[in-house]
């Protein structure tokens, strides 16, 4: 008998393998596996929206420069992030860690003060969890948990033909600020009495430590009656993201370079390290921003909302991925964002 490596099909190839032949058993879960979060209908035409995330220390984060106040923060955020996604409201969160015994009461006490701080940002309680030991690092679970009406949930299975591809915020930023962190890692190591100069790096290294979500911009489309045909957000790179919603949605998407929203710290980030600054745009991950395929009939009302950007549109070529380059080739999109378990990361 012959054994496929884990590195032979990345994250999402393995999470379809494993989970293809369950099926959904109760009336009530209305969606299971495959979109950014659970959907269980819970009555009166309203249901939950439930997702869940780990992250692993040495793989997620690192502990040289990352400070536990901010880890606490962000680990509450990008599961909030999920629900977001859905078109939903976050309510709760559980907050599950395992943890060596290098850690100290007052390292833990510092990672909560980031749970709360996280919690009282975006009106969410702490629900529950759970404390274990770890023989080595430091591994974090969080579970968040959300309320909808079952009319109002966006999934990535919606986009339509035409639809105007949308982002919000600007993207990169978040890888930038990891690769500038990194390096001053290396450099430290190297000279641990040479002290790093990060003040023209503020806005990319926040972006990394300190991530937000934009519920204020579902905001602004309910309030000009705008429902989203298909959303999710922007955790492993916007390519990746493009293939989620069009192999979900059945459908192809053309996205524009010169359309990426990128912050000018972002950029000279990018000059720095000699990639390209549409390569973070595209591959970086960790953005939390949201994708959306919007109707185009709405194109002026969208124009008014800044926090949102026309990045592209929906084809009907299925599962075509291009990208109109500043050149003015065209060239297809891979999925070059995280990938866990792949060779290139492990290398």
């Amino acid at each position: 008998m012959s054994f496929t490596p884990l590195s032979e099909l990345g994250e999402f190839v393995l999470i379809d393998t494993l989970t293809q032949d369950f099926k959904i058993q109760n009336p009530s879960v209305i969606k299971g596996v495959g979109d950014d979060a659970a959907v269980i209908r819970v009555g009166n035409e309203q249901v939950q929206v439930i997702s869940t995330d780990l992250l692993a220390e040495g793989v997620h984060f690192d502990l040289s420069y990352v400070p536990l106040r901010h880890l606490g923060y962000k680990a509450v955020v990008v599961n909030l992030s999920d629900i977001l996604a859905m078109n939903a409201m976050a309510y709760g969160v559980t907050v599950s860690i395992a943890v060596s015994s290098r850690f100290t009461v007052e390292a833990l006490q510092e990672f909560y003060a980031g749970v709360k701080l996280a919690c009282e940002a975006y009106h969410v309680d702490l629900l529950g969890g759970d404390t274990s030991s770890s023989r080595q690092g430091m591994i974090i679970s969080v579970s968040a948990f959300g309320l909808a009406q079952e009319a109002e949930v966006v999934y990535r299975s919606g986009a339509q033909v035409n639809d105007l591809l949308c982002v919000t915020g600007d993207l990169g930023a978040a890888y930038a600020g990891f690769l500038v962190l990194d390096r001053e890692k290396a450099s430290f190591i190297d000279s641990p009495e040479t002290q790093p100069d990060l003040t023209d790096y503020d806005y990319v290294i926040g972006r990394q430590l300190k991530p937000e979500i934009q519920g204020p911009v579902l905001q602004k489309l309910a309030e000009k009656g705008i429902k989203p045909h298909a959303m999710m957000d922007i955790s492993d790179g916007l390519a990746s993201e493009l293939h989620h919603i069009c192999r979900a949605s059945k459908v192809g998407c053309q996205v524009y370079a010169n359309k990426l929203p990128i912050d000018f710290q972002t950029v000279n980030v990018a000059e720095e390290f000699e990639i390209s600054p549409t390569t973070f745009a595209m591959n970086g991950g960790e953005d939390y921003e949201l994708l959306m395929a919007l109707p185009v009939s709405v194109y002026q009302d969208i124009a008014e909302i800044k926090e949102l950007t026309i990045v592209g549109k929906v084809t009907n070529e299925e599962g075509q991925v291009e990208i109109f380059l500043d050149s003015g080739e065209v060239a297809a999109v891979e999925a070059q964002g995280w990938q866990h378990f792949s060779r290139k990361m492990e290398e």
